[in-house]
């Protein structure tokens, strides 16, 4: 049986990533967003999807890159679907649809898993290039589970004085 991996890649900085199709609900242009105060660095804040408020994380910030160079004209916001919420994401481009055959993916090296990187599944190799894939569950469980934590810091902090 021939199994293949339906993705869509996205460019944040230098780097390819790619998220399965089943987690992408839509992508849409970068549009007005609307501050949310108190908010980590990366969240830029809120967004109105045909009556529905999303939520807006810039990847860039949230991956640590540290040159952000916004290209307005090829960003896109990629909303997904987790846990029956949707996220929208700021790349700096999205592609089509890649398919990449099941034997070209190979397990994320050890390094990423003892980092804290359990968001990365796996590295695929499409056309003399590596796409890092990865599931959008763990990447944004543990963006709401730093947030906890540092809420929890603050308040801790607060009671002790």
């Amino acid at each position: 049986m021939n199994r293949e991996l339906h993705i869509v890649g996205f460019q944040v900085g230098r780097e390819t990533y790619g998220v399965r199709i089943a987690s992408l609900h839509e992508i849409v242009r970068l549009t007005e967003i609307t501050a949310v105060p108190d908010a980590p660095e990366y969240i830029e804040g809120v967004i109105n999807l045909r009556g529905k408020i999303v939520s807006v994380i810039d990847l860039r910030k949230r991956f640590g890159e540290k040159q952000i160079v916004a290209n307005p004209k090829k960003n896109r916001i990629l909303v997904v679907e987790t846990h029956g919420r949707l996220t929208g994401l700021i790349v700096d481009s999205a592609s089509d649809v890649i398919k990449i055959p099941a034997e070209d993916v190979e397990p994320p090296p050890a390094v990423f898993q003892d980092g804290g990187l359990n968001c990365v599944t796996g590295l695929g190799k499409y056309k003399d290039r590596l796409i890092v894939l990865l599931d959008m569950n763990k990447l944004l469980d543990r963006s709401s589970s730093q947030r906890e934590e540092k809420s929890a810091e603050a308040k801790g902090a607060a009671a002790g004085q």
